[in-house]
């Protein structure tokens, strides 16, 4: 009995250093690294939380931009730090697809990474230039099947979420239209714009002014629902395609092995800072929505989201070329 009990005692004395670290994390500056240059929805989103996290820790939270590799660059780092709370990522939806454009990735997003907590979502949009005569998503869906690969429409690049969202709508639809890949949304935008092309699928952020203002006419948006930035545009669901849903999000990431409860404050954080009214006009005024989901519930929507993309990847024949 006698052992037992020092064998006990020398168990608590073990880990309650590990445990008194962690009630007292942050005890020095945390970095939130986000894998693109400065500026965006992603830069924005980080910059929010550390000035949220530095205020109500008292710590210094500090953002590190390392764009470079569709992301994978700043990713690998985080994946190779230590497993003390004091490195995060701030990563995009672009975390599920890479593998199907890279290859040989030098990390596993499932086994490498420990899902935080969805920060937001912003819904896309497929928009037409308004001289094509299509007027909704019927008559584009129509349009492509009276005339197979008549219709084309811009993305960001191959693999891009822009570009699978398209192609997720081909494997739901069975339309034929033909893809013109660009490097990054603003050129494909401003194609688009000058009619050059005669559709794209855009983030609601980059679309609205143009929507707004009648250069471009906004046929659906790909969230499950209406987006409060466009409302009066109807989500692919309610236009006919059931369960259709192509979001780009940016949650947290803590390198795998980060302990639960330093997870949990952060998770918690989160979900206090989108409590605030003023920091959801902010966010608003990105096209982007709150989310603060569960450590569990984003783990899950990641799981999920990397099995929908294989599947549109299969369909569309993506093969990683790099």
């Amino acid at each position: 009995m006698l052992r037992a009990i020092v064998a006990a005692a020398a168990i608590l004395l073990a880990v309650a250093p590990e445990a008194q670290a962690q009630s007292a994390w942050p005890t020095k500056p945390v970095k939130i690294l986000v894998p693109t240059a400065p500026g965006g929805t992603a830069d924005a989103t980080a910059r929010m939380f550390a000035l949220h996290l530095g205020k109500v820790l008292g710590q210094q939270f500090y953002i590190e931009n390392r764009g470079g590799a569709g992301n994978t660059l700043g990713i690998e780092s985080v994946v190779r730090s230590p497993t003390d709370g004091y490195t995060l990522l701030l990563g995009a939806g672009t975390i599920t697809i890479n593998h199907l454009v890279y290859k040989n990735l030098p990390y596993d997003v499932l086994r490498d990474l420990t899902p935080v907590t969805q920060m937001v979502s912003v819904p896309n949009v497929l928009v037409v230039h308004p001289a094509q005569p299509m007027k909704t998503l019927a008559d584009y869906i129509a349009a492509a099947r009276a005339e197979p690969g008549k219709i084309n429409y811009g993305s960001a690049g191959v693999g891009s979420n822009l570009h699978l969202a398209m192609e997720l709508l081909k494997v739901r639809t069975g339309i034929q239209v033909t893809h013109v890949p660009y490097k990054g949304v603003g050129p494909a935008m401003q194609d688009t714009l000058a009619g050059h092309i005669m559709s794209m699928v855009s983030n609601v952020a980059s679309a609205k002014p143009h929507v707004d203002g009648g250069k471009l006419r906004a046929l659906a948006v790909t969230s499950l629902k209406r987006s409060p930035a466009l409302p009066d545009v109807p989500s692919m669901s309610e236009a006919g395609i059931k369960d259709y849903e192509v979001l780009n999000w940016f949650g947290l990431f803590a390198p795998a092995g980060t302990p639960q409860p330093i997870v949990d404050r952060l998770q918690a954080e989160a979900a206090a800072m989108f409590a605030d009214p003023e920091t959801n006009r902010r966010l608003a005024g990105e096209g982007a929505e709150p989310v603060a989901s569960k450590p569990a519930d984003f783990a899950a929507f990641v799981r999920a989201e990397i099995k929908k993309w294989d599947e549109v990847g299969k369909a569309a024949n993506i093969q990683p070329t790099e």
